[in-house]
Formats: structure tokens, sequence, C-alpha cells
């Protein structure tokens, strides 16, 4: 993959990244925790957080004439650990935007 934005920003909202893979757009929303006391940072990415980034994922593609590419949603889980270790899972294709 390789990263075209950090941190799109638009009125209402952010994508973590912004990414192309083949001829793939990918949305990137990347979710870091120091505890897994409220469960693991990819449960973060509630229904509401996913309509936020499609709507943001809309946006981009509005801004930048991109209606044509093929997209995906990905998340990246960050946990990093007392012992100083950080943790890092790739969910690709998390989620898609339905209709």
């Amino acid at each position: 993959m390789r990263i075209l934005e950090r941190g799109y920003r638009f009125r209402g909202g952010e994508i973590d990244l912004v990414a192309r893979d083949g001829a793939e757009l990918v949305f990137v929303e990347v979710k870091t925790r120091t505890s897994r006391d409220f469960g693991d940072p990819s449960e973060a990415v509630t229904a509401r957080k996913r309509r936020r980034i499609i709507h943001a994922a809309s946006c981009y593609l509005k801004a930048h004439g991109a209606w044509q590419h093929p997209c995906r949603f990905d998340v990246v889980s960050v946990h990093l650990e007392t012992n100083g270790q950080v943790l890092v899972e790739h969910l690709r294709d998390a989620f898609r935007a339905e209709g």
C-alpha cells in the first residue's frame, strides 16, 4: 500500500489514512489502546464511527473526482503493552459501505 493522505480532514470528521493498494483506494481507521479493559482497539470502531468514516470517504472521493476507484475500509488495531511491546493487527476489508 502507498499512503496518499494522513489525517484527511473534512467538515465533520477525519480519516486517519487514505492509501492506494493496486487499483483500490483504502480508507484506514487506526485505533490505539494501552489497556484491554474496554476490549480490543478495533471494537471502538462502532456502527456510528463506521458511518462517519463512510461519509468522510464519500467526501474524499467527491473532492478528488475518484468515484470510479474501487474502495475498501480497513482498521488497524494497535495495542501498547505495559512491557513496551507494540502489537499491531491490520484488519483488511473490516467493514463495507452498503447501499
